[in-house]
């Protein structure tokens, strides 16, 4: 820059224009700290969910694990009223 645009700009337009390209930053660093709290509240309830999920699963495969022990004791236990029924009638 020479001497001749140096004199061309005004001290006060300088001035204002930092103050406006400072404010501009503020408000946009302002708007990025509040996506940034959004995403990491997002994603926390993302984990919590995921983990909600996760022993829903387990407990679901422990029932449905009891549930096919239960049928299987019940066959059992039907086979063996079968058993007594045919001994009673002898």
């Amino acid at each position: 820059m020479t001497h001749e645009n140096e004199a061309k700009i005004k001290p006060s337009t300088d001035s204002l224009t930092i103050t406006t390209l400072t404010d501009q930053y503020k408000a946009e660093l302002f708007k990025y700290k509040q996506r940034e709290a959004e995403h990491i509240k997002t994603k926390n309830q993302l984990d919590g969910t995921k983990q909600i999920v996760m022993e829903m699963a387990g407990t679901i495969k422990q029932i449905h694990t009891e549930n096919e022990n239960y049928k299987a004791e019940i066959s059992r236990l039907r086979e063996e009223i079968q058993l007594l029924e045919l001994q009673i009638k002898k």
